[in-house]
């Protein structure tokens, strides 16, 4: 059995794309600003804002599930760290996206790819993951980072990768393309 060489392998985590990680940090404020709310219910002013008295008075400890709850969370985003989103790999004549744990693994040809270009997403950090994502004639694979590469073939799919080093993988897919093609 003969042993394929890898060019170029990626992994994006979900824990990693700034979306996620905005919603989840202004839940976890809510939480523990909900958790502090219950534990000093008397009115009080804060610089630019008045906090109200804390509307359930005869329930002992009832913030505590804000704080159990954004505890929770914080567990969630430190474990989102390890699950893996994206899995690129570039082997001689093709490249394949593997993804989140039951999705089914992605294999583009190399010899159909009829054009490759770089580019940069716009600068927003709310932008959202996606693995085979079909929209608008083009498929998306996204996790984290600011660059692209997108590839078009001769069936019509383009194919729009994102990725954290995205110059060292349009490089990779570049070189691999011009060798495929002299051939």
């Amino acid at each position: 059995m003969t042993k394929v060489e890898l060019l170029f392998e990626e992994k994006q985590y979900l824990g990693h794309n700034r979306l996620s990680i905005v919603i989840r940090t202004v839940l976890t404020i809510f939480c523990f600003m909900a958790y502090y709310w219950s534990e000093n219910p008397k009115p009080t002013q804060v610089a630019f804002l008045k906090i109200g008295s804390y509307p359930i008075d005869n329930i002992n400890q009832s913030g505590l599930i804000f704080f159990v709850l954004g505890t929770s969370i914080l567990i969630l985003s430190a474990a989102l760290t390890y699950v893996l989103h994206i899995h690129t790999k570039v082997y001689k004549g093709y490249i394949i996206l593997d993804g989140f744990w039951t999705s089914r693994k992605i294999k583009i040809d190399l010899r159909n790819i009829t054009a490759i270009k770089k580019g940069r997403y716009k600068k927003n950090i709310l932008r959202r993951t996606a693995y085979n994502l079909h929209n608008l004639g083009i498929i998306r694979f996204y996790t984290s980072g600011e660059g692209f590469v997108e590839l078009a073939d001769n069936s019509g799919f383009t194919y729009k990768i994102g990725s954290q080093k995205s110059l060292e993988l349009y490089n990779t897919l570049k070189s691999e393309i011009s060798d495929l093609s002299q051939n």
